[in-house]
């Protein structure tokens, strides 16, 4: 018997393989899953921040360990919360 499995690939503006997910055939691709990494891999492409676990657009966002905190004033002047000093959250930037 064969089987095919179902693949996803997404591919950057850069022509660059930014994701691949592969199914076995007995489990349906989770489109939603597919659309939140769209989201997110435009967002951080865009911006520099990360996206937690489970998150979904219009969430707050990690701001990236390369963002001083002068820079981060500039960017976040609403603020962000400072969980470990190397992990600091904020409200996701306008897209």
């Amino acid at each position: 018997d064969t089987l095919t499995v179902r693949s996803v690939f997404i591919i950057g503006p850069d022509n660059k393989v930014k994701l691949i997910l592969t199914y076995p055939a007995s489990t349906g691709r989770n489109f939603d899953e597919v659309l939140r990494v769209i989201d997110s891999l435009q967002l951080t492409a865009e911006h520099q921040v990360a996206t937690p676990v489970n998150w979904n657009d219009g969430e707050d966002v990690i701001i990236a360990g390369v963002v001083s905190d002068e820079e981060a004033k500039e960017k976040y002047p609403e603020g962000w919360k400072t969980l470990k000093p190397y992990l600091r959250v904020g409200a996701q930037p306008a897209k």
